[in-house]
């Protein structure tokens, strides 16, 4: 069971990563290579992280609690960060706030998931 839950954890941490990446780099390749501009600003590119993002996170939570109890604050970071992840893939309040709140959104998310992980193997 430990094992599951530490790939969960990798997985969600991966996830978060390559989204914070999509939003960080993508644009500077999109300046030198105006082909990736394209797919660097695809709405698609942004639900498909979310639609991952969202069960994957669940999932290993889920775990992580039914064996330690987590405290709220980790919830709680992890719901805010998903919610920051939506409203960017939404493009809401505003298009120029899509990029802050997804990057945002993703360090909350993955320091949750990095923070599960080093309470697991503390316990």
């Amino acid at each position: 069971m430990k094992r599951s839950s530490a790939l969960l954890d990798a997985g969600a941490i991966a996830l978060s990563g390559l989204c914070l990446l999509h939003c960080l780099a993508l644009p500077l390749l999109a300046a030198m290579l105006p082909l990736m501009g394209v797919w660097a600003q695809a709405e698609w590119v942004h639900a498909l992280f979310v639609a991952i993002a969202v069960p994957v996170t669940g999932f290993a939570l889920w775990r992580a609690h039914r064996q330690h109890r987590l405290p709220v604050l980790a919830m709680a970071g992890a719901a805010i960060g998903l919610l920051l992840l939506l409203a960017g893939a939404m493009g809401w309040p505003s298009h120029d706030a899509e990029t802050p709140m997804t990057v945002v959104g993703s360090l909350l998310l993955a320091s949750t998931h990095v923070w599960n992980a080093w309470r697991r193997h503390r316990h």
